[in-house]
């Protein structure tokens, strides 16, 4: 049996649980591709899509919870159901599913930014203000105007966003 120090220092269940959505995901669509394959009939593939939904549904309303009596997550999904998935398969597809899901959500309220930038520059076209060039006062300029500095400054960012998550879609 593997001594618990040797078992601590691999285990990564305390920071990769945050990955099962991803973990689950990755496990349905293997799944999907084992039985487009031929490896598993249509009732296998409903069956263990059946249970990995079913996992899935008790993690999220509380009536199984991850614990420290496993490694990692994907030794977490696999004792409730074997999918017969490579581990570093499983950490390099979690890791980026969770990278362009995490993705998804701050292009989301980077978007809700602009919005109400775009507000504050529309409705101070006329307002000024002193301008300043490396902490020294400079011409006047309108808010509109310093705000559309932020407002370019968070456009390239949510540019930026959608590079990465089209890097994380390549596998």
């Amino acid at each position: 049996e593997t001594d618990k120090l040797v078992y601590n220092f691999n285990a990564s269940i305390s920071f990769d649980q945050k990955f099962y959505k991803q973990d689950i995901r990755g496990s349905k669509a293997h799944v999907r591709m084992l039985a487009k394959q031929g490896i598993l009939t249509e009732e296998e593939r409903d069956q263990i899509l059946e249970g990995l939904d079913s996992i899935l549904a008790d993690v999220e309303s509380g009536k199984l919870e991850i614990t420290s009596e496993y490694e990692d997550i994907h030794s977490f999904v696999e004792a409730k159901l074997h999918t017969g998935r490579s581990r570093n398969d499983q950490v390099a597809l979690d890791m980026k599913l969770y990278v362009r899901d995490e993705i998804e959500e701050i292009d989301a309220e980077l978007k809700k930014l602009l919005e109400a930038l775009q507000v504050i520059m529309e409705n101070n076209v006329h307002t000024y203000m002193p301008g300043f060039t490396h902490l020294q006062k400079a011409q006047p300029v309108t808010l509109a105007h310093h705000v559309g500095a932020y407002f370019e400054m968070f456009r390239r960012d949510r540019s930026r966003m959608a590079d990465i998550r089209k890097r994380m879609n390549t596998c």
